[in-house]
């Protein structure tokens, strides 16, 4: 998303941040893993809306379907856009703000205990709309269903060949490449763990919402898992109960790049975002009202 020219201390995927508070310089060198410094956020979405709005949108066009998770995808990726902060990560002891805006997550290619997985990878900037991102998304799941367009498993499958002793060797050489963002972009163009988000759709196999881990290798400095959805209940201020459509999300993060407060302020913009849908039809760089 950076078009500013790149200077000394800069990553190819990011720009190193010289301008922050002393404490988010000093954070990163004394806790230094991404994994060991994870906040975990779950928040529970009303789908009334988003079910009206599914509806009216595949009415319209039901041989190209919208379905929730394109709507979470497209939502997050508006988040971020909106609260830049959201797409910096920690490498090497140094914050930077990534180039560009990616969202990344697992295809399971058949729906049995043997299918293989794929990985896919979606690129968006400030003036993606969720009918754009749709395309992507349809293009990106079929190409990995039919066994296509994953560079990094493809990776994968030649270095298993590898002995053992010489492949922990050139993982030894790959982590110190990692650290200094100089990895080749044909190992990390499909690498989910160097998206700007992760995410995990366990809702479609039936599954909850739950806890998932950073990982130390790659930049990604955000994870959500998006749940089974279901009828909850809902409560009022005065108690009342109500039965609704819902699904829960899962979100862990990389506590060291914002506060709480900031964390705070952009669950509040993905719940609202997600309870108005229209609004993802707008180009994500349109502020919100919230």
């Amino acid at each position: 998303m950076s078009d500013t020219k790149r200077r000394l201390g800069d990553r190819k995927d990011g720009k190193l941040l010289r301008d922050i508070d002393s404490m988010h310089i000093i954070m990163p060198m004394i806790y230094i893993n991404r994994s060991d410094n994870e906040a975990y956020i779950s928040e529970r979405i009303d789908l009334t809306n988003i079910d009206a709005y599914l509806a009216k949108r595949n009415a319209e066009n039901p041989e190209f379907k919208f379905t929730l998770f394109h709507i979470i995808v497209a939502a997050i990726l508006k988040v971020i856009v909106l609260r830049p902060k959201l797409n910096r990560f920690i490498a090497n002891k140094n914050m930077y703000q990534r180039n560009d805006l990616s969202a990344a997550f697992v295809v399971k290619k058949q729906f049995n205990d043997t299918s293989e997985e794929g990985m896919a990878f979606i690129h968006a900037n400030e003036s993606t709309t969720i009918d754009s991102l749709r395309e992507d998304l349809y293009k990106q799941i079929t190409t990995v269903k039919k066994g296509g367009g994953d560079a990094s498993s493809d990776a994968m499958d030649i270095l298993k060949k590898i002995p053992r002793p010489i492949l922990k060797f050139i993982f030894m050489i790959l982590r110190w490449l990692d650290r200094h963002g100089r990895v080749p972009q044909f190992l990390i163009e499909t690498d989910l763990n160097y998206a700007s988000v992760i995410l995990s759709n366990l809702g479609s196999i039936k599954l909850r919402s739950g806890y998932h881990h950073l990982s130390n290798w790659g930049t990604a400095s955000l994870f959500v898992i998006v749940g089974e959805t279901k009828k909850r209940p809902f409560y009022d201020d005065e108690g009342n109960v109500e039965f609704k459509n819902s699904v829960d999300l899962g979100l862990t993060i990389d506590e060291r790049i914002a506060d709480g407060y900031y964390y705070s302020k952009s669950v509040r913009l993905l719940k609202y975002i997600l309870e108005h849908p229209e609004c993802l039809e707008k180009p994500f760089s349109e502020p919100v009202d919230y």
